[in-house]
């Protein structure tokens, strides 16, 4: 199974958090950066439907996959 941390820091003149190199907005305190952490990583637990997905590589080429709606990774918060 996957797991995902998602890690607060301090970003752009507030906090935020970050998932490997991907940030999220800038909140004014470590508390709201850290709430919506919490909140982000218990929704990506959450069960979907399967589904086909689209989204665009490093490169920005295009990819089509299939996305196992009940294949939900493991996720915690740090910071």
């Amino acid at each position: 199974m996957t797991h995902v941390t998602y890690r607060i820091a301090e970003h752009d003149g507030g906090w935020a958090y970050r998932v490997g190199d991907t940030w999220s907005e800038t909140f004014p305190d470590h508390d709201a950066a850290k709430a919506a952490a919490v909140r982000a990583s218990r929704e990506q637990r959450v069960a979907d439907q399967t589904a086909m997905i689209e989204y665009a590589d490093s490169t920005g080429a295009w990819i089509t996959e299939r996305a196992d709606g009940h294949d939900r990774p493991e996720t915690d918060v740090e910071g």
